[in-house]
């Protein structure tokens, strides 16, 4: 591995640090989060699977793993959603390159992160689903944390109906529970939705 490639990947990794993730753009969240910061969250959720909540024995270090890779294609080709106006083929091909493309970079390490994608994209894995599961469950969390930081219960319903019932490990599914309990919560206290402005 030359230094010169290492240092072009670590640049584009670092441009992940600065692009909004498009869902937020669009829905006009101010200071909204990053694709790093998306990443890095789910990525700190992988250390909460304990013997307890983990019986089927997920690699946890795997599933960090996927969690850190599994946008990292963005850095070259942005977050692209529906919105985008790129069609689900379009946008596996141009991500599938930018991934080649950042593997070249880093020789063995770059060929692991590659498939590490693959895995994550194809679902070919417990520990890919589960990345999945931390991926949707991130978004909706995101998404109860802005429409509290805004006072405005509901706004970003569209990412809740998105996921609904989308969530196959136990673990993450009450952590679901927990969230819309505590989302409904605030709707009963906010003002809007009482009446009282």
């Amino acid at each position: 591995m030359e230094n010169t490639k290492i240092l072009e990947f670590l640049e584009l990794v670092g441009r992940l640090k600065h692009v909004k993730r498009t869902g937020w753009v669009i829905c006009d969240i101010d200071e909204c989060e990053s694709i790093a910061g998306h990443m890095y969250r789910m990525g700190m959720m992988t250390f909460l699977l304990t013997e307890e909540n983990n019986p089927t024995k997920l690699d946890r270090f795997r599933c960090l793993q996927i969690a850190l890779v599994h946008d990292l294609a963005e850095c070259i080709v942005g977050d692209l959603t529906p919105h985008c106006g790129v069609s689900p083929d379009e946008k596996h091909r141009r991500e599938d390159e930018a991934m080649k493309k950042i593997a070249e970079l880093t020789g063995i390490a770059g060929d692991r992160m590659y498939d590490l994608y693959k895995e994550y994209e194809n679902q070919s894995s417990p520990e890919a689903k589960f990345a999945k599961d931390l991926d949707r469950y991130d978004m909706i969390l995101q998404a109860f944390e802005y429409e509290k930081r805004e006072n405005a219960p509901k706004k970003l319903e569209e990412f809740f109906k998105a996921t609904e019932g989308k969530f196959d490990h136990p673990f993450i599914q009450q952590l679901v529970t927990e969230l819309y309990r505590q989302r409904e919560d605030f709707e009963k206290k906010s003002p809007l939705l009482n009446g009282n402005i």
